[in-house]
């Protein structure tokens, strides 16, 4: 014999398992909370009374907070209070737990403490105590992405791709980021000893680098030769873009005239702000895309495209990258190089093509997280993969051998003598030890000579076509 439950016994059983499965959906975005819910189960409720047919939708089980998962988690914080060898604060542990949680997703995404809001801050502004060195982490070591230009650690001897092991006497492993970072800043005046892991030395190597202030110029330029202009950008702060078109339009003013050409110097550049990367790049285009982004979320979806009006419009340009040049560096190298507009020489860049957000937890507390991927306009994405330049050149020593005497017609007895032939030797110069930024660049010089060259070719266009264009006139 089956028992029956009575109406109203099974009318409360069920509002019961209603309102539990609505209080679940409360916690879902997008769904109703609070009043709402309350209403609807009343809904649900009277339609059973009624004798309707009534559809309960149960949560998907796999958008839902993992229990297990959640009740390990309780169980290891509850070990760790109870059983480690010392007393740990509850709040110690959960921003623990917070900093592992955003650490294991990329290396990119942090937890930033009030200290951590400061040093953004500074490396934003452009000044900061420390080496000098942008650095990722890599297998649980601390990799120089780049030294920064004219700072104790390039003075040093710290190169890109080198990786530190130890911090003074300090093991690099087991570290994290953040924890590196706070070892390395410092007092001015201080020195640390990086012991350093280098493809091609046969063991580790030690560098003693003397902490400084350290004040980085975002934007360096010069004439490196009648008509050829440099700019560097060392990194992408605030004010990187108005900078930059400064720099140009005083190269021009120099000048006196349109330059023959432009070398944009982003070696080492380990990037900064996406903002000020694309400022840059569009003093340099007219119209086009320069850069987008595309993530889970609308905000970080993003287009950029470039403003009526460049500067240097007719200028052929050559961009030097290499494995230092990360981030909103190879965002510009990108824009130019799929615009058409620049000729990427160097090396392979580094291949960080992800985008992060600062999201405010509260007043002092913020998250930096990953939040999209750039592409450029060409719809390349970098990450992981980097810029590939057009004209690839290695760094290398430059070395000028002795010059060997040859025999010439010049040299023959009785020979017909050329037009307006110069009998008398060059005066040279004894022990000249000035040397130029491009006597002792390979790259730098390799850019200069293709700038040169595209020069050579444009000007003897002009002239044959102003030829062509005499002898049409003349019939």
């Amino acid at each position: 014999m089956r028992r029956v439950r009575p109406i109203q016994q099974a009318a409360s059983f069920c509002a019961f398992a209603l309102t539990a499965c609505l209080g679940t959906f409360a916690t879902l975005p997008g769904m109703a909370f609070g009043q709402q819910a309350e209403d609807s189960a009343q809904d649900l409720l009277e339609g059973i009374k009624a004798g309707e047919k009534v559809e309960i939708k149960l949560p998907d089980p796999e958008k839902q907070l993992p229990l297990d998962d959640l009740r390990k988690l309780a169980e290891v914080f509850g070990r760790i209070k109870d059983a480690y060898v010392e007393e740990v604060g509850d709040q110690k542990l959960l921003e623990s737990a917070i900093k592992g949680m955003l650490s294991d997703l990329d290396p990119h995404s942090t937890y930033l403490t009030p200290k951590d809001y400061e040093r953004l801050e500074e490396s934003t502004s452009g000044e900061f105590g420390g080496l000098g060195i942008e650095v990722g982490m890599e297998d649980g070591f601390v990799k120089v992405i780049s030294p920064i230009d004219d700072t104790p650690a390039q003075k040093a001897g710290v190169k890109a791709g080198d990786l530190i092991v130890k911090l003074g006497d300090q093991p690099v492993k087991g570290m994290s980021l953040e924890e590196a970072v706070k070892v390395m800043r410092g007092k001015p005046g201080t020195t640390l000893t990086l012991t350093i892991i280098r493809e091609g030395e046969s063991g580790p190597i030690e560098i003693e680098v003397e902490r400084a202030v350290i004040k980085v110029a975002s934007v360096k330029s010069r004439m490196i030769e009648n008509g050829y202009g440099y700019v560097r950008i060392t990194q992408f702060q605030a004010e990187t873009g108005s900078q930059f078109s400064s720099a140009l339009k005083s190269l021009e003013k120099k000048h006196g005239s349109a330059l023959d050409g432009l070398v944009i110097d982003l070696r080492n550049n380990p990037g900064g702000i996406l903002q000020a990367a694309v400022e840059a790049s569009d003093a340099l285009l007219s119209e086009g895309l320069i850069v987008y982004t595309e993530g889970r979320i609308q905000s970080s979806r993003l287009r950029f495209n470039a403003s009526a009006g460049e500067i240097m419009p007719e200028t052929p340009i050559v961009v030097l990258i290499n494995g230092g040049s990360a981030s909103a560096s190879e965002i510009m190298a990108g824009a130019l190089q799929d615009q058409g507009r620049a000729v990427i020489m160097g090396t392979q860049s580094f291949g960080k093509g992800s985008v992060q957000t600062v999201i405010p937890l509260d007043e002092t507390h913020a998250i930096k997280l990953t939040t999209a991927r750039y592409y450029t306009p060409d719809g390349r994405s970098i990450q992981a993969k980097g810029i590939s330049p057009d004209i690839e050149v290695k760094p290398a020593e430059l070395t000028e051998l002795e010059g060997q005497s040859f025999f010439t017609e010049a040299d023959l007895a009785g020979h017909l003598e050329g037009q307006k032939e110069d009998k008398e030797t060059p005066e040279t110069t004894e022990g000249d030890q000035s040397v130029s930024p491009v006597e002792r660049d390979y790259q730098l010089r390799s850019a200069l000579n293709l700038l040169k060259g595209l020069s050579i070719l444009e000007k003897r266009g002009v002239s044959q076509q102003s030829s062509t264009a005499t002898e049409e006139s003349a019939n």
